[in-house]
């Protein structure tokens, strides 16, 4: 049932209402950051933050005018006003703002390039493509890893990923992506083809690792609940946030 929504959702849905679904998103997503990162104590921050910082997803689409920097810097001055005024200790409270920038960066900030993706001529053939290609990445390097997978890839913070694992998954983006171009991207050019699965097959994995490493320095094993056996909704972003930006940057400066 989530595939098909997913896939009516990103076919059908006109900006911006596209738009206010990442916004949401980004929104949860930094809901769940937060609620690992920073104490029940900093509830006023968390809910500010998540407010405001959801909003950031429209700044990308707002870069030729310049005011991405006036929102920047007003939010910069609000949250470090803010913490001056509640530090409450300040052993933690440059650490804590900290992760309040840190977590606009990492999710509304990357997020946001999904709005920008999605506003090229054939913006959501290139996001089925992203998609496609991690879906596809995660499947093969699980079960390319369960069969084969000896060598552990980085233990210290996914003990159960493997090199083989790793390449399989590559394999697993590259056959995506050119079997995307066969079933519905037919204006993509074949030598993209190899490059974008290769970036892809890359990028998927480190986001994950990436995601890996804040939760187990918190001791947390999912980032929330919110989809059932699965852990929240940032567990299923991970690898999409490195993605998404990667796909709109060889979209729009290599194929043009």
């Amino acid at each position: 049932m989530a595939i098909p929504l997913l896939i009516f959702l990103i076919a059908f849905t006109p900006q911006p209402w596209f738009g206010g679904i990442v916004m949401v998103s980004a929104g949860w997503g930094l809901f769940e950051f937060y609620s690992i990162c920073l104490p029940n104590q900093r509830r006023v921050e968390k809910v500010l933050a998540v407010i405001s910082g959801s909003l950031l997803v429209w700044l990308p689409q707002w870069q030729e005018s310049g005011l991405p920097w006036g929102i920047w810097t007003f939010l910069f001055v609000l949250a470090a006003i803010l913490f001056l005024f509640r530090f409450q200790d300040l052993a933690t409270v440059i650490e804590q703002l900290g992760l309040i920038l840190f977590g606009f960066l990492y999710i509304p900030f990357l997020l946001g390039h999904l709005n920008l993706l999605v506003d090229l001529a054939a913006g959501r053939q290139w996001i089925f493509l992203t998609l496609m290609a991690i879906m596809v990445n995660d499947s093969a390097a699980y079960f390319v890893g369960s069969a084969f997978g000896r060598h552990r890839l980085y233990p210290a913070i996914s003990p159960k990923k493997s090199w083989e694992g790793l390449v399989g998954g590559i394999a697993g983006s590259v056959a995506a992506v050119f079997f995307a171009r066969a079933v519905f991207f037919p204006s993509l050019d074949l030598i993209d083809c190899l490059p974008l699965g290769l970036l892809l097959g890359v990028l998927g994995p480190v986001g994950d690792l990436f995601e890996s490493m804040i939760k187990r320095s918190y001791g947390v094993k999912d980032s929330g609940f919110v989809i059932p056996g699965h852990g929240g909704l940032l567990d299923r972003l991970d690898s999409l946030l490195f993605s998404f930006p990667a796909v709109y940057y060889y979209a729009w400066l290599v194929v043009g």
